[in-house]
């Protein structure tokens, strides 16, 4: 279990698109699908990562609670399932019907959609504006498995509050830390061999 933190780069970049499929609704879903009226959550996961184990119902709390109120919420696993098989599709659906997902949990199989948001960790979160420029690279809240800290989603939550009252963003943003995205063989992006 390698501790590794959100890759750092400048806020302000643009969502990029995708269209992955969704193993909860069969469907191809791609970003317009998602985004929100107020602002739209991509957080890179899996099925088998403690940090994400710890931390995911009260993910699926905060999607629950602001979802109502114009956020948009979706799930990405971009994991090697040929050498984590606990990731598969079959176990990503099983996955998000033990913790009641509201929003799609696709599965990103070539990884470029993970390499196009800089993802490094599970979980990896990243929150869009209105105009899907980034405005937060950074972690859900200071739990961590085995730290005592409740998850609450305190940091998340602070964002998107934010955004839905159009007040001004928390300036200080921490980093999530995870574990690392199991890139396939040959496929690491440079940015995470920095």
């Amino acid at each position: 279990m390698a501790r590794t933190p959100t890759y750092n780069i400048p806020l302000g970049f643009e969502a990029p698109d995708f269209a992955l499929p969704d193993v909860i609704s069969g469907k191809i879903i791609r970003l317009e699908d998602v985004k929100g009226e107020k602002g739209t959550v991509v957080a890179f996961i899996c099925n088998h990562c403690p940090y994400v184990k710890h931390m995911i119902d009260a993910f699926v709390e905060v999607a629950q609670d602001f979802m109502p109120q114009g956020i948009g919420f979706v799930a990405i696993n971009a994991n090697d399932v040929t050498r984590y098989p606990e990731d598969a599709p079959d176990k990503m659906l099983l996955f998000a019907q033990q913790h009641r997902f509201p929003f799609p949990y696709l599965f990103d199989e070539s990884q470029e959609t993970a390499k196009a948001y800089f993802a490094a960790c599970t979980p990896d979160i990243n929150v869009f504006d209105a105009s899907l420029k980034c405005v937060y690279r950074g972690q859900f809240d200071a739990s961590r498995p085995g730290n005592d800290i409740p998850p609450t989603g305190e940091d998340l939550r602070k964002v998107l509050q934010a955004l839905c009252e159009g007040t001004p963003l928390p300036s200080q943003q921490m980093p999530s830390i995870g574990c690392n995205i199991k890139w396939k063989e040959g496929n690491e992006p440079a940015y995470f061999k920095n």
